[in-house]
């Protein structure tokens, strides 16, 4: 029989101090992870935010849980985000997953949402017939270099004996990509990049409606996910990269007016967009980003801003190569929608949920 365990911000807290998480075949965690979790201000003291499943005192699965709450009409409603779910496919027959899942249900009582799942999380949360598709995001992916070395053995692991010659192809073409951005300038308009947001950005979001406010993004922006350095082999999800780094841009207009802000995230030559808040047009961004992704030579940016997606499609100074159409689904729990009025949207900025922290 399945047994269960639960951990909530102290026992957490706990668990990674004493180095007891250390002493699976896996990790159900890692410290930096935990500390996030731990540190995250919408989960209060009793929140579960981890559950470990045992087989004769073995463990054989575990699921993350990332409190959120929406504020609606003054009333509070929490809900919790699945960060990770893995089940020993040794024990697949036992049904780890599904013990974990409806655990989950019951610490929560169904308030649970999911995002950014694999085809195989995806399955599974469908057989479990509790889950709706709500509220998806169309994006795009802006590619500037090429990265055949990585991209093409990864999706045909036979072409692997070939990756010396995908890096002479790389390297070449990103050389013509590199001297025909050479005439891109230094933006003309004023702008400061900070590791973390300040006060004048904190007050000037304040007019804008939004799920996390200021001092929430620097929280995870102290606590991330993902850190500088080599994947740990015992942990299978985000943990670890070869860079991994925020940025804060601002930009002022003719006044020195605060006109637009938002955060950056760079991963391993691929940056996302996780927060953005602007009072006028989005060229200057646009341009700011251009200059960005010149200067430290990002492969793909990856966006669902609307408002900038359709900027950057207007605009003649964005030097992709190639663009793709990307959807991000969300699944709801049934029990949390109906918690929420009719025809509610929460607009979803791009980190929002626990997408900020990969």
């Amino acid at each position: 029989m399945i047994a269960l365990k639960t951990f909530n911000r102290k026992e957490l807290e706990d668990f990674i101090s004493s180095g007891a998480f250390l002493q699976y075949d896996f990790l159900p965690i890692t410290k930096h992870r935990a500390l996030s979790h731990i540190h995250n201000p919408k989960a209060s003291e009793e929140d579960t935010l981890l559950i470990l499943a045992f087989f004769e005192e073995k463990l054989i699965g575990y699921v993350g849980c990332f409190p959120d709450c929406f504020e609606i009409d003054g009333k509070e409603i929490r809900y919790a985000w699945l960060s990770t779910l893995y089940a020993n496919p040794d024990y697949r027959k036992r049904r780890p997953a599904k013990a974990l899942l409806k655990k989950v249900f019951e610490e929560y009582e169904g308030r649970i949402a999911i995002t950014e799942f694999t085809k195989e999380a995806e399955a599974l949360y469908n057989i479990m017939g509790v889950f709706e598709y709500v509220f998806p995001k169309e994006g795009k992916r802006y590619y500037f270099r090429t990265d055949a070395a990585k991209m093409i053995p990864e999706k045909k692991p036979g072409t692997q004996p070939l990756k010396p010659l995908f890096q002479s192809l790389d390297a070449a073409a990103n050389l013509l990509i590199s001297i025909k951005n050479l005439p891109v300038q230094k933006p003309d308009f004023k702008y400061e990049v900070l590791p973390r947001i300040d006060k004048e950005s904190a007050d000037f979001m304040t007019g804008f409606s939004g799920v996390r406010n200021a001092d929430e993004i620097n929280t995870f922006i102290d606590y991330p996910w993902i850190l500088e350095g080599k994947r740990d082999v015992k942990y299978f999800f985000s943990s670890f990269a070869d860079t991994f780094t925020y940025f804060w841009i601002k930009i002022f207009d003719q006044n020195n007016q605060l006109k637009a802000c938002f955060l950056l995230q760079l991963r391993d030559g691929y940056l996302k967009i996780p927060y953005l808040f602007s009072t006028s047009d989005l060229a200057e961004v646009v341009r700011f980003l251009n200059y960005f992704i010149i200067t430290n030579k990002v492969k793909g940016f990856t966006s669902y801003q609307t408002r900038l997606n359709e900027t950057i499609q207007q605009s003649k100074v964005f030097s992709h190569i190639y663009d793709r159409d990307f959807k991000r689904e969300y699944l709801f729990h049934q029990q949390l929608l109906e918690l929420l009025p009719n025809n509610f949207n929460p607009n979803y900025q791009d980190g929002d949920g626990d997408c900020m922290m990969t």
